[in-house]
C-alpha cells in the first residue's frame, strides 16, 4: 500500500526561477535612483534659488545695487577668470589650515575635557565664555596683536571652529554605549585598550558632527580674518569691489565662498563615509 502525503507547498516549492537575477536588478536599480537622487536634487534646489534671485532682481524687490541679477554676477567672474581663481586659491589654503588646527586642538581638547571631571569643571565655562565673544570684535585686536597676513586671519578661523569639535569630541567620549562599555570590562581591557578599540571609534561619528558643523565656520572666520587683515583672498575682494560699488563683482566673490565651502563639507562627507563604513549600516536608511 503506497503512503501518501501531502508536501507542504511553502517547504516543497522551488524558487522561481531568475528570482535571484530579479532582486539583483532591483538592488541596481535602487543605487542609480538613489545616486540619480543624490546628483539632482541638490541641482533643482540651486535652480530654484537662482530663479528666486532672478526674480527678486527683476522686480527690483531689492536695490540692483545691493542685489545685482545673476547674469551681472556671472559676467563679473567671466570678465576677471585669473584674478577670482589666484583669490579663491588664497582663502582655500586659509580655510584648509585653520580648520586643521582647530580640528586637533579640538579632539586633543576634547579628550582631556573627556579623560577627567575636574578638568572637565574646571575649563568649560571658560570654553563656553571664549565662544560666546562676537568674533568679529576681535578683529582689530587680533591685528594689532599679531599684525596683518596670515596670523590674525587664522586665529579668526580657529577660535569660531574650534567650539563645536571640542564639544562633540567630549560628548562622544563621554556616552560610549552601555553594551561596549560592559564588554571592554568582560575583557578587563586597560584603558588605553578600552580608548583605542572602543571609545574612541564609538566616538567617531560625534566627532564628524563636529567637524562637519565647523567646516562652514572656517571659511566664514576667513572670510572675516580678511576683512579685517587680509592682502588677498575673497574677502579681501568683497571688501574692496563693495568699497567701489562694483557689487555685482563683490557677488561673484560671495559665490565663490559659497561654492568653496560646499565642496569642502560634501569632501568631509565622503571622508566620513570612507572611514566609518559601518555608521550607515548600523543606523537609518534615509
Amino acid at each position: 500500500m503506497t503512503d501518501v502525503r501531502s508536501a507542504d507547498p511553502a517547504v516543497a516549492a522551488p524558487p522561481p526561477a531568475g528570482n535571484g537575477r530579479e532582486s539583483g536588478r532591483a538592488g541596481r536599480g535602487a543605487g542609480l535612483r538613489a545616486g540619480a537622487g543624490a546628483a539632482l536634487l541638490p541641482a533643482a534646489g540651486l535652480l530654484v534659488a537662482l530663479a528666486a534671485w532672478w526674480l527678486i532682481a527683476r522686480l527690483e524687490l531689492v536695490h540692483p545695487a545691493a542685489l545685482p541679477p545673476p547674469g551681472d554676477v556671472l559676467a563679473a567672474f567671466v570678465d576677471k577668470p585669473a584674478q577670482m581663481l589666484e583669490h579663491t586659491w588664497d582663502t582655500l589654503l586659509e580655510i584648509l589650515t585653520g580648520f586643521a588646527l582647530s580640528a586637533a586642538a579640538g579632539v586633543l581638547i576634547g579628550l582631556s575635557l573627556a579623560s577627567s571631571r575636574t578638568v572637565e569643571r574646571m575649563f568649560t565655562p571658560l570654553l563656553v565664555a571664549v565662544n560666546a565673544v562676537p568674533k568679529i570684535t576681535l578683529g582689530p585686536l587680533l591685528v594689532v596683536a599679531l599684525g596683518w597676513g596670515q596670523k590674525p586671519i587664522l586665529t579668526m578661523v580657529f577660535l569660531l571652529c574650534f567650539f563645536p569639535i571640542v564639544l562633540s569630541t567630549a560628548t562622544g567620549l563621554t556616552t560610549t554605549p552601555a553594551d561596549l562599555a560592559e564588554l571592554v570590562r568582560s575583557w578587563n581591557a586597560s584603558r588605553w585598550q578600552a580608548f583605542r578599540k572602543v571609545r574612541f571609534p564609538a566616538a567617531l561619528p560625534q566627532i564628524f558632527v563636529g567637524l562637519k558643523v565647523a567646516m562652514p565656520l572656517a571659511a566664514i572666520g576667513a572670510v572675516i580674518g580678511e576683512f579685517q587683515a587680509g592682502e588677498s583672498g575673497l574677502g579681501y575682494l568683497i571688501l574692496q569691489y563693495a568699497g567701489v560699488g562694483d557689487t555685482a563683482t563683490a557677488w561673484a566673490a560671495i559665490m565663490l565662498v559659497a561654492l568653496v565651502s560646499i565642496l569642502l563639507y560634501s569632501a568631509l562627507l565622503l571622508i566620513e563615509r570612507i572611514a566609518l563604513p559601518w555608521v550607515k549600516e548600523t543606523t537609518s536608511s534615509r
